[in-house]
């Protein structure tokens, strides 16, 4: 399906579902899996937020989502949180 035939929210999740793609399994898996958990819940809000911390390095996700240093970013502590938290639920 080409981008022409998507809806600009259809493109957008598309794009977000990429910017998952950090190279390591794991890491993907839990931005993958709350994504999916943002989407069912359809806060724009959310999203917005999830989209800017995939703007971050991926040395910094990797080190806040599996709990090697702690956010220094107030915005993204309470997300960083809630994806830490997908995968054990």
């Amino acid at each position: 399906m080409s981008e022409e035939t998507l809806s600009p929210e259809q493109i957008r999740v598309k794009r977000l579902r990429w910017r998952c793609r950090r190279g390591t399994t794991e890491l993907d898996r839990l931005l993958v899996r709350h994504l999916d958990l943002l989407l069912a819940r359809g806060s724009e809000t959310d999203l917005d937020c999830f989209e800017r911390l995939l703007g971050e390095e991926d040395r910094e996700l990797q080190r806040w989502l599996l709990g090697y240093q702690v956010c220094d970013v107030p915005e993204f502590e309470a997300m960083i949180r809630a994806i830490g938290t997908v995968d054990r639920a």
